[in-house]
């Protein structure tokens, strides 16, 4: 198929190089001009594991390719792939005048009938308004022409996002056209023959099942942290309580790690705008304020820590920071708990010296360059000098540490664990105090 994919972020990318990668010809149409002559130069913007040998091979074959023009995006594919922004308003709501602009360009360019596919995540309603802004683009124009308007929301991990699109659960499309059905099954019928995952549904349920999604999976994490939280009080581990609950099958294990919070570009978003739209409905979404409201607060964690293991006491001092992403294997940094530490750290005079190996120069793209801030080539690196260790993101790389030489490292022994990656007690027969999520208030060292 000739497929067309307005956005060259996250979504985007990952959409075309996939779809490319099963045989379709795509054109993907951004207007950031730098960006698309990286992209066409062979250079990936963001950091994903597998994409920028995904898009090389199929920029090589012939079948993925970048530009700015939108008229030659609208003239070349049958589907019309939304695949932009919708940041967070003030109000939490999510800000559709991208997606609505891509309409609106989509309705001055075609020329024949077209498949609007809203990739990106929109609030219920959204394909109307995408519908309505269209028809009256064309109208302006003098012409009436056949199109449809159908919801493709994404179900793409950071991190994972490859394996998600061509291994993913489901595939859900909103529809009420049989044309469209038939045309989405032809393009995702690479993706769905070992067994049927298409999931048509109407475009409004369709719409809310992305939101729905996130914010289950985002009260997930913020109800084991309300449990590590309660923990801590009680003298419990939260460890040991995850597995007691993640065995019942009803529960599982995924999504109830305990940390320092959740970040990155979908669930702090999503929650905001799912609350807005209950809100706009006239109904009080009590759980999904709260899951937002939790996790506001989880990210404070590490800080307080920080002081509970200091006595406050944290001005001149330097503390090491691993990881900075909000998870691992991307370099994304949007809402992560490490900015809420940062920044923390800052406000009351110490200074931090970070290690990531992705994100660092994400980090230094917000921050600049600052005196109460290095960024480290290593992660032994981050720690010369450091009176404490604050471990923000569960990098596979951080999982195995010299205990004794760490100690000998830091000035003074203490290790703030967002991620509870240690065992207390082996951390404590080294001489190390040691804070983790959940886990008791504290856990001090054998030998002080």
């Amino acid at each position: 198929m000739r497929i067309t994919i307005f956005g060259s972020g996250y979504v985007g990318l990952v959409t075309g190089a996939c779809l490319a990668d099963v045989g379709h010809d795509i054109t993907c149409v951004d207007v950031d001009q730098e960006k698309v002559e990286r992209l066409n130069a062979g250079e990936v913007p963001i950091y994903e594991p597998g994409l920028e040998e995904l898009i090389g091979k199929n920029m090589a074959a012939g079948r993925l390719r970048f530009t700015t023009d939108p008229a030659e995006g609208v003239r070349f594919g049958l589907l019309q792939f939304i695949a932009v922004g919708t940041p967070s308003d003030e109000d939490g709501s999510a800000d559709l005048k991208y997606v609505l602009k891509v309409a609106e360009t989509i309705g001055e360019h075609m020329g024949s009938y077209k498949i609007i596919v809203n990739k990106s995540t929109v609030p219920v309603g959204t394909a109307s308004k995408v519908e309505r802004t269209v028809a009256s683009t064309l109208e302006k124009r003098g012409l009436t022409m056949e199109f449809d308007v159908c919801s493709n929301p994404e179900f793409l991990k950071e991190g994972a996002a490859i394996e998600d699109f061509s291994r993913g659960s489901r595939i859900v499309v909103g529809t009420d056209s049989e044309r469209v059905k038939s045309a989405m099954q032809e393009c995702y019928g690479p993706y769905n023959r070992q067994r049927d995952k298409m999931l048509f549904m109407g475009v409004r349920s369709a719409e809310l099942t992305k939101y729905a999604a996130n914010a289950m999976l985002a009260t997930k994490i913020s109800f084991i942290n309300e449990v590590a939280n309660l923990a801590e009080r009680l003298g419990a581990d939260v460890e040991e309580v995850r597995h007691g609950i993640g065995s019942d099958p009803r529960i599982g294990y995924s999504f109830i790690y305990p940390g320092c919070g959740y970040g990155g570009s979908c669930f702090p978003k999503d929650v905001k705008a799912l609350a807005q739209t209950a809100e706009a409905a006239g109904y009080p979404a009590d759980m999904v304020n709260a899951v937002e409201r939790v996790n506001s607060r989880q990210k404070n964690k590490l800080f307080e820590k920080l002081c509970q293991a200091f006595d406050g006491q944290l001005a001149g001092k330097t503390i090491a920071l691993w990881g900075l992403a909000f998870k691992p294997n991307t370099d994304d940094m949007r809402e992560a708990p490490s900015r809420a530490l940062m920044e923390s750290l800052w406000d009351a005079g110490a200074r931090v010296q970070a290690y990531d190996p992705e994100a660092s120069h994400e980090c230094r793209r917000l921050y600049g360059e600052r005196d109460d801030l290095v960024l480290a080539d290593r992660r032994d690196e981050a720690l010369e000098g450091a009176h404490a260790l604050v471990i923000c993101t569960e990098w596979k790389a951080f999982r195995t540490i010299d205990f004794d030489g760490l100690r000998e490292t830091l000035l003074e022994p203490v290790i703030i664990d967002g991620r509870n990656l240690f065992s207390p007690n082996t951390v404590k027969a080294a001489g190390i105090s040691y804070y983790a999520i959940g886990r008791g208030d504290s856990v001090r060292p054998v030998l002080a």
